[in-house]
């Protein structure tokens, strides 16, 4: 029997509307981002990471109109966080301000719980900052010079201290001994204050501190910097040398600070950050906020940022195999 043309009409206006129905879908769907977004930090308030990301907080807040807010996550090296943005979904709305404490980790602990370079896709690399070697004014040194021959004439009677086992500050230092050949005996600390303050009150002689966690007390004369790690003097304090000026011929250590989010994340959410953090790196205020901490702002690709997490990871196994350095 044939089919009635009303029938096929209705036929064809069903067909008609599914097919616009399934075309309008991601049509309809919110563009990113649609809700706040969370940046995870695994240190304490007022540390690099955490200045970065509460920078960038604000002005991504400000810029796309969404909250944007900072969750510090303390614990194990920054590995509490890094595990919370690895489980996390994978749609831009969690993120992670990092240091090269990320690239350590997997050097200093046998097990992980997760894959420093599959679980995680960078975004940029948004600074880096020099560290100080920090000495006790009671000391009596005024030059790395001194310090290394006063070092050398005592031979593992010499202590230093740094943030605790396996944190950069005893990697820098690790490398410092190795580079100048030095025997010192180190001294891990809950963190940077106790470093510094065991450091200034002279029982133990030598920390290599992050710029910004000593610059005042230098100033205030409670601390002496000795020697500034770039491979360039700084211009806030430009008479004070590099470690590598001061004898000790191509020692280099710098702070590296970054974004991430989980792996997998859409490239276009990736793009789309990384432009966004891109423009707001460059603004005259925040080239203001970063300089007297001595954090210069720093732009890269996500390629190019996963390329340096996966080379210091290197590294850092390397000279923790050589320095015997664990963490469990």
């Amino acid at each position: 029997m044939p089919i009635k043309i009303s029938a096929v009409a209705a036929l064809v206006t069903t067909f008609v509307m599914t097919l616009i129905s399934a075309v309008a879908v991601p049509a309809l769907a919110q563009p990113y981002p649609s809700k706040p977004i969370k940046i995870l930090v695994g240190f304490s308030p007022g540390g690099g990471p955490d200045i970065i990301a509460r920078v960038l907080a604000q002005k991504l807040t400000e810029e796309w109109k969404q909250p944007v807010l900072v969750e510090n996550r303390v614990g194990a090296g920054s590995n509490i966080a890094a595990q919370v943005l690895a489980n996390s979904p994978a749609d831009g709305y969690t993120l992670l301000s990092v240091s090269s404490a990320h690239a350590i980790s997997p050097a200093i602990y046998a097990k992980l719980p997760y894959d420093v370079l599959k679980d995680f896709a960078g975004v940029t690399i948004t600074a880096t900052g020099p560290a100080l070697v920090i000495v006790s004014p009671q000391l009596g040194v005024n030059t790395m010079q001194e310090f290394i021959a006063l070092a050398k004439s005592r031979p593992g009677q010499f202590n230093y201290s740094s943030a605790g086992i396996g944190s950069g500050s005893q990697f820098a230092a690790e490398l410092l001994k190795a580079q100048a050949g030095l025997d010192m005996v180190h001294i891990p600390f809950k963190g940077i204050p106790e470093a510094l303050a065991d450091t200034m009150s002279g029982r133990t002689q030598l920390f290599i501190s992050p710029y910004a966690s000593a610059i005042n007390l230098v100033r205030e004369g409670r601390a002496k910097a000795l020697a500034v790690t770039s491979t360039k003097r700084m211009a806030e304090m430009p008479n004070l040398p590099t470690v590598a000026e001061s004898g000790v011929a191509g020692y280099k250590w710098i702070f590296w600070y970054g974004l991430l989010a989980p792996a997998k994340t859409p490239r276009v959410i990736v793009d789309k950050l990384q432009s966004e953090v891109a423009t707001i790196l460059k603004q005259p205020q925040v080239l203001q906020r970063f300089a007297p901490l001595g954090i210069e702002p720093v732009i890269s690709s996500p390629e190019a940022f996963d390329q340096l997490v996966s080379d210091e990871v290197q590294m850092f196994k390397k000279l923790a195999q050589a320095s015997s350095i664990k963490a469990d």
